[in-house]
Order: structure tokens, then C-alpha cells, then sequence
């Protein structure tokens, strides 16, 4: 996916109804050693990373539960709909683990340090509403009959960024994400650098080309 050019938006989804992901399997996780497991977590945590690393914008789609790994997996993502109905939690205290997997930095991020440290610490579920309520999710929305609200959200907002100029999307995830790790005034050079890179595309032209025109524009990512 991150070399495919003509991908735009990634969206994460479960083919599970009511589940979008429940996180390990602690029976298999049993039958590991210490070593294994640490192996194991550290790979996890290198796919999350992966998906966080994705150039174009990512969408998880919390259909239903979506607990310990499983959350992990969606704060990974640059935007998170649930249903109402979802179940969310960093769980891992409640087992005799902590999150491995990023969830211990990604969350306080998303919703800050206290509230972070409170969901983490009590190992408590939330639903889709609640989420919503303190920022984890960006949209939560009534179930349907289907099983699928949070899915068709997400492909509602998907197809909103479509529309936009591919290189410059990216550029402005880069710019956000990497100067979110840094003081302000570094943030703004890193944004005067991701703007430079944009300056000459073919896609900024024809932007400005179509607001002259007064006409939609024909974005290539070019």
C-alpha cells in the first residue's frame, strides 16, 4: 500500500460482525515463554508503527469491540468512527500486562495524559459515545441493522478527502505528525520543509489554475 500510488485513503475494517478487533490471543500467548512473548509484542508494535507510518490518510472502522491490541491498532490510524454501540478499552491491566503495542503513547496523545492514564489504569471499557465525548474517535454514529454504520462513516469520509490533491494530503499528514513529536518552532520548519516539497507539483498548479477558471480541480498526485 505505501508504494501504490493510486491508493488515497487506507480504511481498516473487520469482516466479524461485532468485533473489529479483540486484541491477543491470551490463550495462545499462554503457551509462549517470556522471550516469545516479548518477540511477539515487539512485532506488534512494529506493525502498528508500519500502519502509522502509511503516507495517506487511515480510517478505523469500530464496528464493535475494540479492545487492548485491537484499540492499539485503531489509535495507529489517523481517524477513528464508532458506532455507538463499540466497546473500547486499553484492557491489558486487568490480565497483569500493560499496552505493548503503543498503546501507552498513542493514547495520551490523542486524549491527553490524565484521561489517558485513567482508561490505562482502570483497564475500563468505553463506548462509542463516551469515545467521542473525550476525542479517542472523531465520529460516533447509531448502529444500523447491518452491522456496518461505523464502515459506511468512514467511507462518507474517505471519499470527502478523495477529492483533494494526493501529494499535498500526505504532506500535510507528515507535517502534522512529525511535528507533533517537537517543540513549535521546530514544527514550523518541518512544515516550511513539507510546504517546499509541494510548491512544485503539478497538483498545486492545476488548483490554482482551477480556482481562476472557476472550475472543480483535476488532481493527479503528480
Amino acid at each position: 500500500l505505501r508504494f501504490d500510488e493510486q491508493v488515497r485513503v487506507v480504511v481498516f475494517k473487520s469482516q466479524v460482525k461485532g468485533v473489529f478487533c479483540a486484541g491477543a490471543d491470551l490463550k495462545e500467548r499462554a503457551k509462549m515463554d517470556d522471550a516469545e512473548v516479548g518477540e511477539f509484542v515487539r512485532r506488534l508494535r512494529n506493525l502498528m508503527d508500519e500502519i502509522a507510518a502509511l503516507p495517506v490518510p487511515t480510517i478505523a472502522a469500530i464496528d464493535g469491540y475494540a479492545l487492548g491490541g485491537g484499540l492499539e491498532l485503531a489509535l495507529a490510524c489517523d481517524l477513528r468512527v464508532a458506532a455507538s454501540s463499540a466497546k473500547m478499552g486499553l484492557i491489558e491491566t486487568t490480565r497483569g500486562l500493560l499496552p505493548g503495542a503503543g498503546g501507552t503513547q498513542r493514547l495520551p496523545r490523542c486524549v491527553g495524559i490524565g484521561l489517558a492514564k485513567e482508561l490505562i489504569f482502570t483497564g475500563r471499557q468505553i463506548d462509542g459515545e463516551q469515545a467521542a465525548s473525550m476525542g479517542l474517535v472523531n465520529h460516533s454514529v447509531p448502529q444500523n441493522s447491518e452491522g456496518d454504520a461505523a464502515y459506511q462513516k468512514a467511507l462518507t469520509l474517505a471519499k470527502e478527502i478523495l477529492p483533494q490533491a494526493p501529494f499535498a494530503v500526505k504532506m500535510g499528514k507528515l507535517a502534522i505528525n512529525k511535528g507533533m513529536e517537537v517543540d513549535i518552532a521546530s514544527g514550523m520548519a518541518i512544515e516550511g520543509m513539507c510546504y517546499a516539497q509541494n510548491i512544485p507539483t503539478r497538483d498545486r498548479q492545476e488548483g490554482m489554475a482551477a480556482f481562476r477558471e472557476k472550475r472543480p480541480p483535476r488532481f493527479t498526485g503528480k
